[in-house]
């Protein structure tokens, strides 16, 4: 019985690709791929989607497991369960701004892709603001005016830096996770347990 995995397409892809290899999977077919978007192997079928659909397939039930950053994790919150964290896509949410926006005394606009993330930030905090939903290129926001600071992810800090921007306040460490559908835990304990323990090397369904 094969166990299918839902996979992040771009960086996450070639990340867990190069880090299975290193943990004896034969990683050929999926490597060699070209344009297809399913792709199975002597141990198991991957398909290929965008990152914010990984929790999705997984949830239904059309993939067993998924390897997903941990951002689409806290925005979201799909019904998955998170089974353990990956060594790699590590970064953070933060909240940046101009160095200026440090001091503030009014009511803020914050800029991000990740609402829900951001209003329960700034909920623990105690402190009330207006949140802007963007798309796309979310540093852009305070060097315009229509917004005070972002809450976006920070890896290397060189987009920030290039358009005048600091990190005010680092929100949570963020990594790439590996998550799974609940009834495929049980109904394919004995294939999906031996890929975790090969994948980590030790024993974690109980």
């Amino acid at each position: 019985m094969k166990i299918s995995i839902a996979l992040t397409k771009g960086r996450v892809e070639k990340q867990f690709l190069q880090y299975v290899k290193t943990r004896g999977f034969e990683v050929g077919p999926l490597i060699d791929k070209g344009r297809k978007l399913l792709v199975e192997t002597d141990e198991f079928i991957c398909i290929f989607v965008k990152g914010v659909d990984v929790a999705t397939y997984v949830e239904y039930g059309i993939c067993d497991i998924g390897i997903v950053g941990e951002d689409i994790l806290a925005e979201d919150q799909p019904d998955v369960f998170d089974l353990m964290p990956l060594p790699f896509g590590k970064c953070r949410f933060a909240l940046c701004g101009k160095p200026e926006s440090i001091r503030h005394n009014r009511k803020r606009r914050i800029a991000t892709k990740y609402p829900h993330v951001t209003q329960r930030f700034f909920r623990e905090k105690g402190e009330s603001v207006d949140i802007v939903k963007l798309e796309g290129s979310v540093e852009l926001a305070p060097i315009v005016g229509l917004a005070d600071a972002i809450v976006d992810i920070v890896e290397t800090g060189n987009t920030l830096r290039e358009n005048g921007l600091v990190v005010i306040e680092n929100i949570q460490p963020i990594t790439s996770r590996l998550i799974a559908n609940r009834s495929a835990l049980k109904l394919k304990k004995d294939a999906i347990q031996p890929f975790i323990q090969k994948l980590q090397g030790e024993e974690i369904l109980k």
